[in-house]
């Protein structure tokens, strides 16, 4: 009863914290694959377009940001034009309403491990504790990351592959349609999702072989399969054709009056297949350098556990036994010429789960580009494995303590300063001051990621508003731009702010430009600028965990 009430708690803390909002920002990604996108799109405000959403380099599948933000932005834009709310669209509602639909669609995970506990002979209510509680599930997966929805997907399909009766024996597979349906969604969304459905799909037709004594019977799932897949991959590329290029019901109906071999010509030549795009730029070694190179063992050592902790070691201790007891009783069954039936081993726990874990993991490690989340779908089989034979319990103080500090780490402190930046600048440019008398903003980021332009409420019409990124500028390129527009006198009623993480404040002090009204946003964790310990145990330690936005005094430069 107890982990029944615990669970109700977890899960009222997952879709309050989405609500309050949460501030860290874990990557670019969350903003530029999704929102920022449907925000240019469907509200027509100033956003940053990412490459892969150029119509010149399409490698994204835009049905999947239709679906999530662009829904969720056009119920607002709806509401208000409704006047049902007469500012529904703004900073708070832009960065929370599509985050809160991924928060409800993580729900699917908790109904999957409800599902498929007692399959996997683990406690159903243990387990969804286990599942609610980690940093994982409160962080990554109320985010509107591409890898959440691959999550999502990856666990409908281990539960369209595992299915038992009330008695408790395995039940008929009858999902066949469905299986091809999501395995195909999947792919479209990110092509690695073949590694996560590789086992499950190789589990599901080995119980369809062993099932079915009618090759028929087995030929017509198969096919089920293949034509529903078909299916759902002509809609893929029929959205994505529709939206990357000019094809149009014009276009298809002038086709019409051509032949049959220009038609074909002319859909092969227009047709875009966003997962190929993706395949062929990230099996190019080149582009994958350019976002960052990894050992190859990154997965393994480093990103397992700082995603799972406990559970990730739990997990390979759990595998190396396993291997070795399978290579000592294959050397036993060879030396005494026992044959097959000797390699049926009785070990600890369920091997299948521990392939559905390791296969995707050991597929995603030959790829040099090797970043956390891609990992957080694997959070459903080690949950469903950790639970099982009660092996997490022992380990419990360890992985709370560890799920709290992962929470604050990357809920509140990770690029903590710069949501609550965007929120207190969208409120400035849009001050009734600035409406009255227009002004000339700039906005200048130095040392953050980079800023989701659209939660500044700025329409694209609007040109009194100018955002420049930074990035990680050394100190000679972002002085000499911070003195460009400092002293800029052609224009009389510009405004310059410089937002800048307090470890790299003494940066732009060295620039020779003054500042005034001085803002400290705190707590703001800068993992590429950190702050030197020695600071954080003096009186300053607010600034090395703070971001500033500072005012360029124009009227001191220009005396």
């Amino acid at each position: 009863m107890w982990a029944k009430g615990l669970w109700a708690l977890l899960a009222a803390l997952r879709a309050g914290w989405c609500l309050l909002p949460q501030a860290g920002y874990l990557h670019p990604d969350e903003f530029f694959q999704s929102p920022e996108v449907m925000a240019g799109d469907i509200l027509n405000l100033q956003v940053y377009y990412p490459w892969e959403f150029l119509s010149s380099s399409p490698c994204r599948t835009v049905v999947f940001p239709l679906m999530t933000s662009g829904v969720t932005y056009w119920v607002i834009k709806s509401l208000q034009q409704l006047d049902v709310c007469s500012s529904c669209i703004n900073s708070y509602t832009l960065l929370v309403s599509p985050r809160l639909l991924f928060t409800i669609f993580s729900f699917i995970l908790d109904y999957s491990v409800y599902r498929l506990a007692p399959f996997w002979e683990a406690d159903p209510w243990k387990a969804l504790v286990l599942l609610a509680g980690s940093y994982v599930t409160l962080v990554f997966y109320t985010r509107t990351f591409t890898n959440t929805l691959e999550g999502l997907l990856f666990a409908l399909l281990m539960v369209l592959v595992s299915s038992r009766k009330s008695d408790g024996s395995l039940a008929e597979p009858t999902s066949s349609p469905l299986i091809g349906i999501v395995t195909t969604a999947g792919f479209f969304n990110r092509p690695t999702f073949l590694a996560f459905a590789l086992m499950p799909l190789l589990y599901w037709a080995g119980f369809i072989v062993d099932s079915q004594k009618s090759i028929k019977t087995v030929i017509n799932h198969f096919l089920k399969l293949v034509l529903c897949a078909c299916f759902t991959a002509i809609v893929f590329v029929t959205a994505d054709t529709t939206y990357f290029t000019s094809v149009g019901l014009d276009n298809l109906y002038s086709m019409r009056k051509s032949s049959l071999f220009d038609v074909i010509g002319q859909l092969n030549e227009k047709m875009i297949v966003t997962p190929f795009n993706f395949l062929s730029y990230n099996l190019n070694p080149h582009n994958l350098a350019l976002h960052g190179s990894h050992p190859r063992v990154t997965h393994f050592t480093v990103n397992g556990i700082m995603l799972f902790g406990i559970l990730h070691i739990l997990a390979i201790g759990a595998g190396f036994k396993m291997l070795k007891k399978y290579i000592h009783q294959l050397i036993r069954v060879k030396s005494h010429y026992h044959g097959s039936s000797g390699l049926l081993v009785r070990s600890e726990g369920n091997p299948t789960l521990l392939l559905f874990y390791f296969v995707p993991l050991a597929f995603l490690s030959l790829f040099s580009h090797q970043e956390p989340r891609f990992l957080i779908p694997l959070i459903l089989p080690l949950v469903l494995f950790s639970t099982s034979q009660k092996r997490a319990v022992k380990w419990k103080h360890v992985i709370i303590i560890f799920n709290v500090l992962g929470a604050l780490l990357f809920g509140c402190l990770h690029q903590g300063g710069l949501i609550p930046c965007l929120f207190h600048l969208e409120q400035l440019v849009h001050s009734p001051e600035s409406s009255n008398h227009p002004r000339h903003y700039t906005l200048l980021f130095a040392h953050t990621y980079m800023p989701p332009r659209s939660l500044l409420h700025i329409k694209k019409r609007d040109t009194h508003i100018e955002v420049i990124d930074m990035a990680g500028s050394e100190e000679e390129t972002l002085c000499r731009t911070v003195e460009q527009r400092a002293n800029n006198f052609t224009c009389s009623d510009c405004h310059v702010f410089v937002i800048i993480p307090g470890t790299v404040r003494a940066t732009i002090t060295k620039c020779g430009v003054l500042f005034k009204n001085e803002t400290l946003i705190f707590p703001h964790l800068s993992m590429e600028d950190p702050p030197q310990i020695p600071f954080l145990f003096s009186g300053h330690w607010r600034s090395q965990l703070g971001l500033y936005i500072l005012q360029v005094d124009r009227d001191q430069q220009s005396l």
